[in-house]
């Protein structure tokens, strides 16, 4: 069983054993498909930039600093691949955004029901919002990253963060508000 804490595996990928990166594929591939997955909407595209990810994970292994910051430096890479993509394919985000997972039990079948429903129309809201937001919210609920650690990725103070993902949640809860009026007329 791998001990090692994801920053001093990183740090021995930097030091030049780069065949320690598939540990790090394997705690994190699946968190960085549905962060990206959640950004573009598009599953295939999700999977291209996992990989593009981990190459430049590799290619940019010297600009890893061994300080116990492992996630915002992968985020800040993940950022910036997806950010790439979008200015390279001339577009910024996909109009719906394929569905969230779930971890929990299923309840009644009315229930479950009840909450595929509201799933697909919280997906489709948070396909509504620009980038920035989308983003500043996969990275806070979905990223499992402190509001510290966005702020090291974003590079703005915790403050600032808290402040983006209230207005952030704000305009989401009104994209959906909007998707429910759509969906009862």
């Amino acid at each position: 069983m791998e001990t090692l804490s994801d920053g001093e595996v990183m740090a021995q990928v930097r030091d030049g054993d780069v065949g320690r990166l598939g540990v790090l594929f394997e705690r994190h591939h699946g968190r960085l498909y549905n962060y990206c997955l959640r950004l573009t909407g598009d599953s295939e595209t999700s999977r291209d930039l996992v990989q593009e990810v981990f190459f430049r994970m590799l290619k940019y292994r010297h600009t890893y600093r061994d300080d116990g910051a492992f996630l915002p430096w992968f985020y800040r890479l993940a950022r910036n691949t997806c950010f790439d993509h979008f200015r390279g394919s001339g577009r910024e985000v996909a109009a719906e955004v394929e569905s969230f997972d779930r971890e929990a039990p299923g309840p009644a079948p009315s229930e479950e029901a009840e909450h595929r429903e509201e799933v697909r129309l919280l997906s489709r809201a948070l396909g509504r919002l620009p980038v920035d937001k989308r983003e500043l919210l996969v990275m806070a609920r979905f990223g499992s990253l402190g509001y510290q650690e966005i702020a090291e990725v974003l590079g703005t103070t915790v403050g600032a963060v808290r402040v983006r993902v209230h207005r952030a949640l704000k305009d989401l809860r009104q994209a959906y508000r909007t998707i429910e009026r759509e969906v009862a007329s």
